[in-house]
């Protein structure tokens, strides 16, 4: 047994199933498969999670079955834990190839909305290898079994993967010289060749200077404008996102100010702002609405020449945020805190920033006694009306941050806008799980 799965297993003997699997997680391509099967097994069994724990089961009892390896691994992304399917996937996968190997392993049977039932061929396998390795994010080796195994695939899905993950690797070129090969797409896959079209569209209008432009690429997969840059870290894994942030007022005074600056450079002028009904999000259009200078009113789908205006759209009523997928005539979206590890069901037009956990000014943060013990303050209880006014009150200057990061002034920012204004805000709001090329270290 190796060092790393012997510290799992003390994990779980000492009740911390959650540090056992993110044990298993940190070492899962240096452990077999089947070594690590068993204690999978006790992991999901006390998850109540049956089918991961019978798949588990019947791979230690059956380590070389190509649909045993299957199975695991299909369950492992089912259930979240990705990162423990790959290898059990790429076994798969290679017995799968090997000389005097049965082309069709068996047939998977257990049926699910996204499997369905259908004979396990090698081209079934790389599949779900790449919606495991899609899942941890890991887009460039996705891309290399893609590209190594081309033989096996057809355009759609199967090629189609190859130019999004070539996307979120940085690569436009072979994105592109794959898109342009590919057949028509037909019923599903109508909306996702948009899309990467789309994205396609916009690395060549405005190509990122490299794999650390995080505003460029972020107007490439997303469409929307990043206005904010963290200024902690930048050369310490963060490259311009934040991991926590305890916001307050003068981030979000600064943030409408840089979506002025947005709309003036792109020669866009709001004839409104539509309010959404959490307190935050009401509290922040009301401000924009006054610093505009036009009026605000609860937000009605279908509205032309409306600017949304959301806080955090993860903490906005679903419905709503659902509605905001499709946009009327003229229609923007702000967001000033945007999630990127668990992105929000739409994509903002303009965010202020990205971060992966944030409170904000009114809700309780932390704070320090005289004496320098951590004590959690009181939340800000005002109505949207009294936060607006404490919005517009505050000092609209960027955190000073450590030095280290990329100056970026309003002229910057405005000169991006308006090179990518010609296609900026058309099209759906489409969620891009993704964070992209551009890497940031997170919470785990």
């Amino acid at each position: 047994m190796t060092t790393e799965l012997s510290e799992a297993w003390k994990l779980f003997e000492a009740g911390d199933p959650q540090g056992s699997i993110r044990a298993l997680r940190f070492a899962a391509d240096g452990l077999a498969p089947a070594e690590i099967a068993p204690l999978v097994a006790k992991l999901a069994d006390g998850a109540g999670f049956t089918d991961l724990a019978e798949a588990s089961t019947a791979l230690a009892a059956g380590p070389g079955d190509v649909e045993r390896l299957y199975r695991f691994g299909y369950a492992c992304v089912e259930r979240g834990v990705a990162a423990l399917a790959v290898p059990a996937l790429r076994e798969a996968l290679r017995l799968s190839l090997a000389p005097g190997a049965p082309q069709r392993t068996g047939l998977f049977r257990r049926r699910t909305k996204r499997s369905g039932s259908r004979e396990l061929t090698p081209r079934r396998v790389l599949a779900e290898l790449v919606s495991a390795l899609e899942d941890g994010e890991r887009h460039p080796e996705a891309l290399a079994v893609l590209r190594e195994h081309d033989a096996l695939l057809g355009d759609w899905p199967d090629r189609y993967l190859t130019v999004y993950n070539a996307l979120m690797s940085g690569r436009t070129a072979v994105a592109r010289e794959v898109f342009d090969a590919l057949s028509a797409p037909e019923g599903m896959w109508v909306g996702p060749g948009e899309r990467v079209g789309r994205m396609l569209d916009r690395a060549a209008a405005v190509p990122p200077v490299d794999d650390r432009d995080l505003r460029g690429w972020h107007h490439v997969l997303t469409g929307g404008l990043l206005t904010t840059l963290s200024p902690h870290g930048f050369d310490q894994g963060m490259t311009g996102r934040w991991a926590y942030l305890q916001d307050d007022f003068d981030s979000c005074r600064y943030g409408l100010e840089r979506l002025r600056t947005v709309l003036v450079a792109a020669g866009r002028a709001p004839g409104s702002v539509g309010l959404l009904s959490d307190r935050g999000s009401r509290a922040l259009g009301l401000a924009a609405a006054r610093l505009l200078g036009v009026p605000a009113a609860p937000y009605r789908p279908g509205t032309p020449d409306v600017l949304v205006v959301a806080y955090d759209l993860n903490e906005c009523d679903p419905q709503e945020v659902a509605g905001l997928r499709d946009r009327a005539e003229g229609e923007l979206l702000f967001e000033h805190a945007t999630c990127w590890t668990e992105t929000p069901g739409v994509t903002a037009d303009v965010c202020t920033l990205l971060v992966q956990t944030v409170v904000a000014p009114w809700e309780p943060g932390l704070a320090f006694t005289e004496d320098g013990e951590e004590e959690r303050s009181e939340p800000d209880g005002r109505s949207a009306e009294e936060l607006a006014e404490a919005i517009l009150a505050a000092d609209p200057v960027p955190q000073e941050g450590d030095g280290a990061s990329p100056a970026d002034p309003d002229e910057a920012l405005a000169a991006f806008a308006a090179r990518a204004a010609a296609g900026w805000a058309r099209g759906p709001r489409d969620r891009i799980r993704s964070s992209g090329p551009v890497r940031s270290s997170r919470f785990a």
